[in-house]
């Protein structure tokens, strides 16, 4: 990720870190893959709603209900895993997401009621919620500053390979004519597999990368009126507030895209629900090497024009795709769908941590993360009940509205925070 005349170390996140460009990679790749489980566990149940709304004598909103409550879950969670990521151990809330979100999916699997759905997505939740909190920090205590938009990129591209994976699985094991629970317990296992690998791997990082440095860390517990004045500073901040607002526009968009695309895919436009999952996993596969397109070009032209790009594409697409006019042929354009908000994702990233000060990144991207997750709150079941009242082609139109919203967010959001914020190289003031 750097040249050699960068040296074998350098200062990481402008504290008195040095870091290797081996223990650099090995963040990266174990955040990474980190982000491939937990994302295949956020979406595991959106290829098979359909099956397990039957199976379970619910309907799609109902099972949306079910993902909901784990996207509150996660909201809920944010802030305090911040909090322990910035003053105790960013290792701990990594091992902690894995072996909770673990635990959540395999209690998925066996549902047998609605009811332990619902108390699986929970359990789920409290795996997830911990994800971000804790990698942001560990890519910014361990890249350099100039390469740091290409570490949120491969951070990215693993959460977006994560999201294809489910659809990939439930694609072979419907034409294997198994039902929705191997799906599901197929991913645990590749989930636990990789949980079994990362967390000793990253347990076995430097302390200096582990946990903050000691005059980081509160001397004290935090008293009520400390978290007040903290949530009243992170809420004061505008950039923040605008970052959190465009990730709740953008996750409520992306969740449509990801949980109801077979949907329309096979009622707006006949395709065999196998033959839509595969479709739908090769455009989270394309997603992913936007990400890696994204992550370049916000290190080279600045990450505000490539959000907008991104965003304009993305109300683009979906009126086209909502349309339901597309011929068969022509199907292959929903291959850049999900790709239109992905590029913009380390541009997202990139913002916040050039909003953010040294010591606050994980309340900072938890704040951030706190839209992203009520955006998985409220949308799987506000879409699904549209769906069921209005049709999926409706949905779809909503999400291109969301883009045209999210464009005009982007725009309002860089003509008034700091100007260093939307130039492509970070100054020592940032």
């Amino acid at each position: 990720m750097r040249s050699a005349a960068d040296g074998a170390f350098f200062t990481a996140a402008r504290d008195c870190t040095a870091v290797t460009e081996r223990q650099e990679r090995r963040v990266v790749g174990l955040v990474a893959a980190s982000h491939v489980v937990n994302h295949a566990y956020l979406v595991a149940l959106a290829p098979v709603i359909g099956v397990v709304a039957a199976d379970l004598g619910v309907s799609i909103a109902a099972v949306g209900l079910a993902i909901g409550v784990q996207g509150g879950v996660v909201t809920l969670l944010q802030l305090p895993f911040g909090y322990l990521s910035d003053s105790r151990s960013r290792t701990l809330v990594l091992a902690l997401s894995l072996v909770c979100g673990t635990v959540g999916i395999v209690m998925t699997a066996v549902s047998p009621t609605y009811r332990w759905l619902l108390v699986s997505q929970a359990v789920l939740g409290v795996g997830i919620a911990g994800h971000h909190p804790a990698h942001y920090p560990l890519l910014a205590t361990a890249t350099a500053e100039t390469n740091r938009g290409r570490a949120y990129s491969l951070h990215a591209l693993g959460g977006a390979l994560g999201f294809a994976v489910p659809y990939a699985i439930a694609a072979g094991i419907d034409t294997l004519g198994l039902d929705w629970r191997w799906t599901i317990a197929t991913v645990s296992v590749l989930g636990a597999a990789v949980s079994l690998v990362v967390v000793p791997l990253a347990v076995g990082l430097p302390a200096t990368l582990r946990k903050p440095t000691a005059d980081a860390r509160p001397a004290t517990r935090p008293s009520l009126s400390d978290v007040r004045r903290g949530a009243a500073a992170l809420l004061s901040s505008a950039g923040l507030m605008g970052l959190a607002f465009l990730s709740f526009l953008t996750s409520a968009a992306a969740w449509c895209i990801r949980t109801y695309s077979p949907q329309l895919l096979a009622d707006g436009y006949n395709l065999h629900p196998s033959t839509a999952n595969l479709l739908v996993s090769g455009m989270l596969v394309t997603g992913a090497g936007t990400i890696l397109l994204g992550g370049a070009l916000t290190d080279r032209i600045g990450p505000g024009r490539v959000a907008l790009g991104g965003y304009a594409a993305l109300a683009g697409l979906a009126t086209l795709l909502a349309s339901g006019s597309l011929p068969v042929a022509l199907l292959v354009v929903v291959l850049p769908f999900s790709g239109t908000i992905s590029v913009s994702r380390p541009a997202r990233s990139t913002l916040a941590d050039r909003l953010s000060t040294r010591d606050d990144l994980g309340k900072s991207f938890a704040v951030v993360t706190i839209g992203i997750s009520l955006g998985g709150a409220v949308a799987p079941p506000a879409f699904g009940a549209l769906i069921d009242a209005a049709g999926v082609r409706v949905a779809f139109s909503v999400v291109a509205a969301l883009g045209v919203v999210s464009f005009g967010v982007t725009r309002w959001l860089l003509g008034r925070v700091d100007g260093s914020a939307r130039d492509p190289v970070a100054t020592p003031s940032d």
